[in-house]
């Protein structure tokens, strides 16, 4: 709204030029007014979409310093593993040298000794006896010289081809009574013919002794050896176990047979 410049000289308009001039003051200060409000709330909005852009700014800034950090650490934890995995397979085959260097020469001293040895065997002549296994050997047995009992025990049952026991079944073995678990012996030098079961006598081994000759022993358990090995006399070829029906009225024992060309012989008149 403009100013009014003129006014007259009178008093009426005087009057009027009075009140044009305070209505133009009052409309021009509403609007500086208003004009001083609308900048003020700018300058607030403004103020605050600083702090807000502020704010994001130290928030980003601060991830990316977490970010760096942890990456930092990473490759320091890497590092440190590194290092250490070396330090282990160093010392490792620092170890296996030191092994190698003390088992080296005792492998060579070992070797040393069985060449010395089987010099001094082929210089004295001596003849190398076969161990006991399923190396070949010549099976050779003597009917003079005898057998060991294969347990200690009282013979309960005599060997008995011309009476009748048991129901009218002949005896061609002899029965030694014997606690389970009882240890029986191989009564003379010979080879593992077979290991059997059968309902009479249980677990049954025979040996080969040679010259037609075969042991018997029944009533077993766990045979410490295998069919095709040699054994010499005295060596454990198994226990005593329960006794199978046929035999149990004379409690648990030993049942031995010897045979001559596939006959049953008496093996009292061979104990020694």
């Amino acid at each position: 709204m403009n100013k009014p410049s003129e006014c007259g000289n009178t008093i009426v308009n005087s009057s009027k030029c009075i009140l044009l001039n305070k209505q133009w003051t009052v409309k021009n200060m509403r609007k500086n007014h208003g004009w001083a409000a609308f900048w003020q709330k700018k300058q607030y909005i403004i103020a605050g979409t600083l702090v807000i852009l502020a704010a994001v700014g130290m928030t980003v800034l601060y991830s990316r310093g977490q970010e760096q950090e942890r990456k930092q650490l990473e490759q320091e934890i890497a590092a440190e593993m590194d290092t250490e995995n070396q330090n282990v397979a160093m010392e490792e085959e620092t170890e296996a040298d030191q092994v190698a260097s003390i088992l080296k020469p005792q492998t060579q001293s070992t070797e040393t000794a069985e060449v010395e040895k089987e010099s001094e065997e082929a210089d004295s002549g001596q003849e190398e006896v076969a161990p006991t296994g399923n190396t070949s050997q010549a099976l050779h047995f003597a009917a003079e010289d005898g057998i060991l009992w294969p347990m200690e025990g009282n013979v309960i049952l005599d060997y008995s081809m011309d009476s009748t026991v048991d129901q009218y079944k002949y005896n061609p073995a002899v029965i030694i009574a014997g606690d389970v678990n009882s240890k029986v012996y191989a009564v003379a030098k010979g080879k593992i013919q077979s290991i059997e079961t059968n309902e009479v006598t249980g677990c049954t081994v025979t040996e080969d002794l040679g010259d037609g000759y075969l042991a018997v022993y029944g009533q077993l358990k766990e045979p410490e050896f295998a069919v095709g090995d040699y054994v010499e006399a005295g060596h454990v070829i198994g226990y005593v176990t329960e006794p199978t029906k046929y035999y149990s009225v004379e409690g648990s024992n030993l049942y031995f047979e010897l045979r001559k060309d596939g006959v049953p012989v008496d093996p009292i008149e061979f104990f020694e």
